[in-house]
């Protein structure tokens, strides 16, 4: 079997970067790709956030419709949180929908896909602590067959909490730019080979890798990438960090040539990003400001907490819910990454929180004084938008999403810490996710040289299940986009669509949420949480 589908995950890619890359000579075979292709804007999901993005390009849903909304599910009852993992996606992804239709699928490097659904084919998932990944990896033996490979190393090609955590909170010092910006470097050379193995061995229709290293470098390195956004690079260190950043885009499109060399003519090869990214400089203590307010409350034990010079509150998030005060608590931000507002309602009449027949009234009043909020040192207003829990996670599961979300003007983020600021100004400009990502695709059929505006990340699903001859699930929100091909395409082989799925309970993904974890599993699970710093 040859690989009829390849998608090639570039987490974080924006045209704002690639574009000027691609015109310096970096990215040559990159520019040749859309040249020969098709490109587009991907608009993505409310909030522009890796986990709910990359499960709705994977299934073609809504983040109310699959059930994931952050890198933690909040539980709004006991308000305990926890990682997410395959089971909090409600409907097959596009690789249990090959798997099911008899197609053999192979997933690299996805953060949905543990535990590792048990497709016809190979699953090796992204964030995962880099002990259990041979528990992670399906089939199987999988693993003991990878580590084989020259060069591997399991710790650098998984997840290491500390390591993730400079791409938000910054580096302590200038030398540790250097070895963290190589490490990523290896690690998506780490990726190639083990996709190159498996291809080479034993193809699977539909192949998809995820590239994760753009997203780090341009959070925490925005300003070596693009050094116009921010202030001049003087001094020789700093060169010597854009040189290594141009250098990790060099070899990334060294790997994207090696990857589309080994593919046939009838192949499709679709690359794709979950977000944007742009500039920023500021940061919003969104629960200092709810406790001005008057909506929050820190307990005793906060005056103890120790932040250890964080900024967001990224590997503090376990540890957060502990430290507020429940019954004065009326709305909280439980993660710095969702940008969202959880209100506490008293559903009860004897519990504490906002009463429930207040509940609209209350949450009302919380978005205009969030759209009032003003930055203290420059008078300039801190939020842009407030989304309602309606208006962007519509859907069976909308239940567990926060009750607001939050745009800020500069495409900051969120900080769930405590803090004397209501605004922290960054140090350095620093990267933050946008709503248009990348879209590019080239294969039979598909347009040559040709833009054609905006895709929704909703698209992609639809897509590659017409590229792989299968029916179109009418669950899929998105759409198969007939701009990308040429004409005609459509009067040869029409878009199918399948009839209603059956109930997710009975689906073969073995990703719904009822589905049970093994011990494995579980283990793996406990030791995320280890390494997030939630259980001891």
């Amino acid at each position: 079997m040859s690989v009829n589908t390849l998608l090639i995950g570039l987490d974080g890619a924006t045209y704002t970067v690639l574009n000027e890359l691609m015109q310096q000579g970096i990215m040559p075979f990159l520019q040749s790709f859309l040249a020969e292709g098709v490109r587009a804007d991907l608009r993505t999901v409310i909030p522009p956030l890796t986990p709910p993005a990359w499960t709705s390009l994977m299934t073609g849903r809504r983040p109310g419709q699959h059930g994931v909304f952050d890198f933690f599910q909040l539980d709004p009852e006991s308000r305990h949180l926890r990682f997410f993992t395959s089971h909090d996606i409600h409907g097959d992804t596009i690789f249990s929908l090959a798997s099911q239709n008899g197609l053999r699928a192979t997933a690299l490097n996805f953060p949905s896909m543990f535990p590792a659904p048990k497709l016809s084919g190979y699953v090796v998932p992204g964030w995962i602590p880099w002990k259990q990944l041979r528990l992670a990896c399906w089939p199987e033996g999988l693993f003991d067959s990878l580590k084989n490979l020259p060069g591997f190393n399991q710790r650098e090609l998984a997840m290491d909490i500390k390591l993730e955590e400079r791409t938000t909170e910054g580096c302590a010092s200038p030398a540790e730019y250097g070895p963290w910006i190589e490490l990523h470097t290896r690690r998506e050379h780490n990726w190639f080979d083990i996709f190159r193995q498996l291809t080479l061995q034993d193809p699977s229709a539909l192949t998809a890798v995820l590239f994760d290293g753009v997203d780090k470098l341009q959070h925490l390195c925005w300003r070596f990438i693009r050094p116009q956004d921010a202030r001049p690079l003087q001094e020789d260190w700093e060169h010597q960090v854009r040189n290594l950043c141009l250098e990790y885009f060099r070899r990334l499109d060294g790997i994207l040539q090696q990857m589309c060399a080994m593919m046939g003519p009838e192949t499709t090869v679709i690359l794709t990003s979950d977000h944007g990214f742009g500039p920023t400089r500021t940061a919003f203590h969104v629960n200092s400001w709810l406790e001005r307010q008057g909506y929050l409350s820190w307990s005793e034990a906060a005056s103890t907490w120790d932040t250890q010079g964080a900024l967001l509150g990224v590997s503090q998030v376990a540890r957060h819910t502990w430290m507020l005060d429940w019954n004065k608590t009326l709305a909280f931000a439980a993660t710095p990454t969702s940008s969202g507002i959880y209100i506490v309602v008293n559903r009860d009449g004897n519990s504490p929180g906002v009463p429930a027949v207040e509940y609209g009234a209350f949450r009302r009043r919380l978005i205009t004084e969030l759209l009032d909020a003003r930055d203290p040192r420059t008078g300039e207003r801190i939020v842009e938008k407030v989304w309602t829990r309606e208006e962007v996670f519509s859907g069976a599961y909308s239940d567990t999403a926060p009750d607001l979300t939050l745009t800020l003007f500069d495409g900051g983020a969120v900080s769930i810490l405590p803090s004397q600021d209501l605004v922290s100004v960054r140090p350095d400009v620093a990267g933050q996710h946008r709503p248009l990502g990348i879209f590019a695709a080239r294969g039979p059929n598909l347009c040559r040289g040709a833009q054609v505006g905006e895709l929704s990340i909703l698209d992609v699903a639809p897509m590659i299940a017409y590229t792989l001859g299968l029916a179109v699930p009418r669950e899929m929100t998105g759409r198969v986009p007939e701009e990308i091909y040429a004409s005609g395409t459509f009067r040869a082989r029409p878009v199918r669509h399948a009839a209603d799925e059956a109930p997710v309970a009975a689906s073969s993904n073995e990703s719904a949420a009822t589905t049970r974890m093994s011990a494995e599993d579980e283990e793996v699970v406990l030791e995320r949480l280890r390494e997030l710093g939630y259980i001891e």
